[in-house]
């Protein structure tokens, strides 16, 4: 087979005229014109994605016009095939990626999702030409599909962005200034009250979020106060509001927090300028077992403050150190962080994060020889505690006898009552004769602390009230001991295991002294 003559670069298709002046901000300009290198339309802020998918309509989809033996042939057994420009008549969605040699679609790109699970046409590319027949086996005519399949509705979508009387700007410019008013107040009822629930820490939705609920979740509630205090937030929210305009959707809120994310992770990038910094990560499971890591970036800004900032937190499909520097190094990218920059690396003491060869660390030491590895101090000094508390039986039994205490003692709310009682009566005994300090909030009557697994300092403040409470829980422990209605075994377990070896624990301490 001859070989072929040069092609046009993928960069510039020979539809699309490569001195295009964008028309949007640089955020919103796409970063490649060719099918197989664009970066894929979820992982640009939601903010922006329209933009974006408007600039790549405005360049239209990338078929390079080759002679027939500039395209690529590939064997198939005793076949070889290769792409057809006569294609592109017959499938308008139909690209052509000259570098992967791999056809894709046009309209299922822009409009594909994180959550898809299918990439063929649009990240990996379609290269199996013998597929392509005249028959209903066709693979285009498999891949358009039913008149619900995922690339009908990418060609519903990229018809209706592609029609400008139709764009949501458009729309609200042939509006009356009233109804843009009332738009305006009916989302920022919403924007506060996701601004109020984030910083608190609460949850958005509800369990039931019908209009027949009687708490409908925290924003659809907070939504409703706002409406109590104005009546003209009342007009316009909720059940007064369009149902194709009530701004309270679940996608709405997620792009509302994504902005937020978004404009304080830009926060934190003007504070750093162009100084160096360190980066902190931790990988962790989150409630529903996916794999995530946080990252902490650490600076010294301009007053000459060391700042430290929670920066990001990203899914991850393993913890292997190549998919973590990945991972890493696209959110320094998307933020202008050069890795040069980079001046300090703190992990765990994980093969994967702290290995010489291999790990995180020294493949980030490969791009910036001056970003040193420090293992993360709060994780060596758990280390220490447990090697420690390991290594000596009385810190290992005492810490035991306590775990009994919190669960025989917490075990019901009729215990945790008589706990209460006992030491509200011991602190104002104490109070009385001087014994203990008063002040707000010195003396309140808790419960005792059970002790964290992953931390070991967390062991401290379950110590702290085993001290402060030691005489209220001796109490309830004889008191379970001496109930005849409690059965053996529980009458037992708070004698023998617990009371026995606290007063066994006492006298061991005596005869050290």
């Amino acid at each position: 087979m001859a070989t072929p003559t040069p092609t046009p670069s993928d960069a510039t298709p020979t539809h699309v005229h490569s001195a295009v002046t964008p028309t949007h901000t640089p955020s919103a300009t796409p970063t490649a014109t060719s099918s197989g290198l664009r970066r894929p339309i979820w992982k640009y802020p939601p903010n922006v994605r329209d933009d974006i998918r408007r600039e790549y309509i405005r360049l239209g989809p990338c078929q390079p016009q080759l002679r027939r033996d500039q395209y690529p042939a590939t064997e198939f057994g005793t076949q070889r095939r290769r792409f057809q420009a006569s294609w592109f008549n017959t499938f308008k969605w139909l690209e052509y990626s000259v570098s992967k040699d791999a056809a894709f679609c046009f309209p299922c790109y822009l409009f594909e999702s994180d959550a898809s699970s299918q990439h063929a046409f649009t990240i990996d590319g379609f290269k199996s030409w013998k597929r392509v027949n005249d028959n209903e086996r066709c693979a285009f005519l498999v891949h358009i599909g039913t008149s619900n399949s995922p690339h009908k509705k990418a060609i519903k979508s990229y018809e209706g962005l592609k029609n400008v009387t139709r764009h949501i700007d458009k729309v609200i410019n042939c509006q009356s200034l009233e109804e843009v008013k009332k738009n305006r107040l009916r989302l920022r009822a919403t924007i506060e009250g996701v601004r109020y629930l984030s910083l608190q820490a609460c949850a958005l939705r509800g369990h039931d979020e019908s209009s027949t609920s009687r708490n409908r979740g925290n924003l659809i509630e907070i939504v409703k106060t706002f409406g109590r205090l104005s009546p003209d937030i009342s007009n316009v929210v909720l059940e007064n509001a369009p149902k194709n305009a009530t701004y309270t959707s679940p996608k709405v809120q997620k792009d509302i927090l994504h902005i937020f994310a978004s404009k304080v992770r830009n926060k934190i990038r003007n504070e750093i300028g162009d100084s160096n910094f360190c980066i902190l990560v931790d990988d962790a499971l989150d409630a529903s077992q996916k794999e995530q890591i946080a990252i902490v970036l650490q600076f010294v800004d301009v007053y000459g403050v060391i700042r430290e900032r929670f920066f990001d937190i990203v899914n991850v499909l393993d913890t292997t150190s190549l998919t973590l520097k990945k991972e890493l190094s696209d959110v320094l990218t998307q933020n202008n962080l050069s890795i040069q920059n980079m001046r300090g690396q703190g992990y765990d003491g994980a093969s994967n994060m702290r290995g010489a060869f291999n790990g995180l660390q020294a493949l980030f030491l490969r791009d910036c020889p001056y970003a040193y590895y420090v293992h993360c101090f709060a994780h060596r000094l758990h280390l220490a505690l447990v090697g420690a508390a390991e290594k000596q039986d009385y810190v290992w039994e005492f810490f035991s006898i306590l775990a009994n205490v919190v669960n025989i003692v917490s075990g019901s709310s009729k215990r945790l009552s008589e706990l209460q009682t006992a030491h509200g009566i011991e602190v104002d005994h104490s109070v009385a004769s001087g014994e203990r300090e008063t002040s707000r909030g010195l003396n309140q009557i808790g419960n005792l602390q059970r002790a964290g697994s992953t931390r070991w300092s967390s062991h401290f403040n379950s110590v702290c009230s085993l001290v402060d409470k030691y005489g209220s829980i001796i109490i309830v422990l004889e008191s379970i001991n001496n109930c005849s209605t409690n059965s053996s075994a529980q009458r037992g377990e708070a004698r023998d295991e617990v009371i026995d070896e606290f007063y066994a624990q006492k006298n061991r301490r005596v005869q050290l002294k």
